[in-house]
């Protein structure tokens, strides 16, 4: 249902409550989801097949992290970045939010955090290609990147194991770009994906929502101004330290508290 068909709705039945418009949209969406089941995975296979074509890729970005308070309240941490890689062992990333200002470098062998803000860096190493990475962040250090399954060589097979249903919810336009809107669900989470409509189905948003926490908070990642190819300007995926740089050690989680999503006046736990 369009918003101007809404606005209409409300100008003509100002009786009717927001909810009833709500139960009166749910109502008319199941059968075609239902139907729409196989063509939502044709779409996310075809997304994942040209996302491993690329061998070249750049990106801006505009992030949101939800966090719940001991009080309820759901909260937004936003940020912004770029992202630049070259499979299948290189990548470049920035994120600045109101927190936090960080680069991350992998070159193929060594990791680096490089905490702008602080002026502070973090290195380990980790040789071997962008899946291995992520793997290892995830598994290893217990640092998983939300969005990250997107960039790997074979994004379908990383999203779909688990998923318990499938819909495909027809077009949204997200940036200017019409898009394919497509929603999945498994035991853990929800989440949404954007595809750019044309030869170029790359991911234009993405939404996770968990289902295991209270209010469900969700991380959400909006692509703009997407290269690929020659498109893309040379990258230099090597880190070269400021000299008043000082290296941290990354033994002490402590140490690199300050390049997390989360800031530091936030407490995971009861007493946050």
């Amino acid at each position: 249902m369009s918003t101007n068909l809404v606005s209409h709705i409300t100008q003509i039945l100002p009786a009717i409550s927001a909810l009833t418009l709500a139960l009166m949209v749910g109502v008319a969406a199941p059968s075609a989801a239902t139907a729409g089941e196989a063509e939502a995975k044709r779409l996310m296979k075809a997304m994942s097949d040209y996302m491993a074509a690329q061998q070249v890729i750049s990106f801006d970005y505009d992030a949101n992290f939800e966090v719940v308070t001991k009080d309820k309240q759901k909260l937004a941490l936003a940020s912004s970045g770029t992202v630049a890689l070259a499979r299948p062992d290189k990548i470049r990333a920035t994120r600045s939010g109101g927190f936090v200002n960080v680069e991350t470098v992998f070159d193929g062998k060594t990791l680096t955090l490089f905490g702008k803000n602080k002026n502070v860096y973090a290195q380990v190493e980790i040789p071997g290609s962008l899946d291995h990475l992520v793997d290892e962040l995830k598994d290893k250090y217990d640092r998983p990147l939300p969005a990250a399954d997107l960039l790997l060589s074979n994004p379908y097979d990383q999203l779909m194991p688990g998923v318990i249903d499938a819909k495909d919810l027809g077009s949204g336009v997200i940036g200017g770009t019409e898009c394919n809107h497509l929603a999945f669900r498994n035991d853990d989470v929800d989440w949404q994906i954007w595809i750019a409509q044309g030869d170029r189905p790359y991911p234009c948003r993405f939404v996770i929502t968990s289902k295991r926490i209270a209010f469900g908070p969700q991380y959400s990642i909006q692509v703009r101004n997407w290269k690929t190819g020659s498109e893309v300007a040379p990258s230099d995926f090597s880190f070269k330290a400021p000299a008043d740089a000082k290296k941290l050690d990354v033994s002490d989680p402590k140490n690199i508290q300050g390049m997390d999503e989360m800031p530091s006046n936030f407490v995971i736990g009861e007493t946050q």
